[in-house]
Parts: C-alpha cells; structure tokens; sequence
C-alpha cells in the first residue's frame, strides 16, 4: 500500500514512516518544506489553500496529522494557531480528497482525548459523548470536517489520541529534564486521570487502523488502564531513580502554562481503547511502568 502522511516531520510521523520504510509499503510525506525531505514527497500550504493535488493520486491510505503542537503556555496566539492549522488543513484534505479520481480506501485523521472535556474518574469509551472546553469544542469540530468523506464511501477514522509517551517529544520528554534533577512532582491534587499510550503502541494501532476494515470513527488511541497523575508522577521518579516530592499547585501551572494547564494538566479524563481491544489490537504496553521502562 502506497500512504500519504501529512505531517511526516512531527513526532508519531516521523515514526510512523520508520515503521513504513521495515515494510513492503511504500509512502509519500505531504508538507509545507520546499527542500527535498523525503524520497517521494509532495508540496502544500494549507493557509494559503496550496496543494499539488496530482500528488494525492494513487494512495491506498492517507494519514492526516499535521497540526501545531499543544506543548508550551497556551497564549491567544497559540490557540489560534492549534486551532488554525488543524482545521484548515483538515478542511483542505477533505476538499482535495473529494476530488481525486482514485480515492483512498481510509482516511486517518489525528484527533485527540480533549473530545471528552474534563470528566472526573467516569469511564470513557468511544461512545461517550463530548466534553467541554476550548480544546474539546476544537476535536468535534475537527471529526467533523473528514465527515463528508465518510458519507461519500471512504472508511474514516479518527484517532482520539492520549498522552504520547516517548523520550524524543511531547510531554514526556518535557518531563524529564526536571524529574532527572529531582524537581519532579504531581500536578495539583494529583487525582486528575491521564491516559497514555507508548509510541510504538501509536504506530502499530495506526497500522492497525489502517489495515482492518472493520475499524472505521472514533477510535481511542491510549493504552489500557489510565493512571492518575499521582500514580503518573511515582512512576516516572521510579523509572529515572529519583525523589518525586516537589508537587506542582495548580495555580502555579496556570501561571505557567496558561489555559493549557486546566485543558490538559489538571483536566481529569479516564479513556478505554475499546475499539482497540474489541478488533484485536495487541497492545506492547499495558503497564505505565514497562513502559517507561522500555522508552527511557
């Protein structure tokens, strides 16, 4: 199978295509560079509503992930953009998809946990309805622009993507420089559930996604078994042998990171990968430990 990525320079792209290139599959990175990144690569802009749009022919799968990253102090400015560039660019995959001559079989578009809003220790699964919340309102309306591909006969999946596990980006790697001093420590209360899920365990449930064509909507993309922050927090100054006794109050992560804290921080949200196990994906991690374990 031949896949178009977007996003291919981004943490689970990057990844993904490591995952490609062991494999007789073949893929294209779509991105914004006019320098010569990848082997078969094609151009766009989607705020400018740029795209070479014969590029898009001939792929049996596409995965859509660009979008600006979450991490760092939630300005005005920075939510603009989070929101901005996965919107746009969302709404210029499915504009130019809907064009093509030879469609994909699946589409794969990155979502997020944040759909579900802050939600306290319930249970979630797929079928639990929406949160509240800058970022939750974002993720309906983010599912929502790949619909009309769904409705014209393309297997659609959105990925409800968890905490991302892995010492090369995302909120692990922002982690560990303090927690390797010994400054580490919960965050608030520490009661908050935060669903996580390994790297490799992304990939393989994105290869998982794309080659079963039973899965198709919401799919949530964390391991089984959320933890609290609490438990978060023993975990990882048990991985890297260090004290975990310097707590983080929530006033000082909203001064800190701004809105971002209370979205994602201190945001409770408990998330099953039911689809997941019910279409039999084997999970690599299932304990946080082994996890941190295996990654550091």
């Amino acid at each position: 199978m031949n896949i178009l990525i977007t996003g291919p320079s981004g943490l689970i792209g990057s990844a993904l295509i490591e995952e490609i290139q062991k494999s007789e599959d073949t893929f294209t990175g779509l991105t914004r560079s006019t320098s010569s990144l990848f082997k078969s690569q094609a151009h766009w802009d989607p705020e400018r509503g740029e795209i070479e749009l014969n590029s898009l022919e001939d792929h049996g799968a596409v995965v859509h992930l660009a979008g600006e990253s979450i991490t760092g102090r939630w300005t005005p400015e920075k939510k603009l953009r989070i929101r901005k560039s996965r919107l746009i660019s969302t709404a210029l995959i499915t504009e130019s998809i809907s064009k093509l001559k030879a469609k994909p079989a699946v589409v794969v578009g990155a979502s997020a946990v944040g759909y579900y809003g802050n939600r306290g220790d319930g249970v979630l699964t797929e079928d639990s309805e929406p949160g509240e919340g800058f970022f939750a309102d974002l993720c309906v309306e983010w599912e929502a622009l790949l619909e009309p591909l769904s409705k014209a006969g393309i297997r659609v999946v959105n990925l409800r993507i968890g905490v991302v596990l892995s010492k090369d980006g995302g909120a692990l790697k922002e982690m560990l420089l303090p927690f390797k001093l010994g400054l580490g420590g919960r965050i608030g209360d520490g009661r908050q559930y935060w669903s996580w899920i390994a790297l490799q365990d992304v990939i393989g449930a994105i290869y998982h996604c794309i080659k079963n064509e039973e899965v198709r909507g919401p799919v949530n993309i964390v391991a089984p078994g959320s933890v609290t922050n609490s438990d978060f927090t023993k975990n990882l100054g048990g991985a890297l042998g260090r004290p975990t006794v310097l707590p983080l109050p929530s006033f000082a992560a909203r001064a800190i990171f701004g809105e971002m804290a209370d979205e994602a921080l201190l945001s409770s949200v408990r998330v099953e990968p039911k689809k997941l196990l019910d279409t039999g994906y084997k999970f690599k991690y299932t304990r946080l430990s082994d996890a941190l374990e295996g990654i550091l």
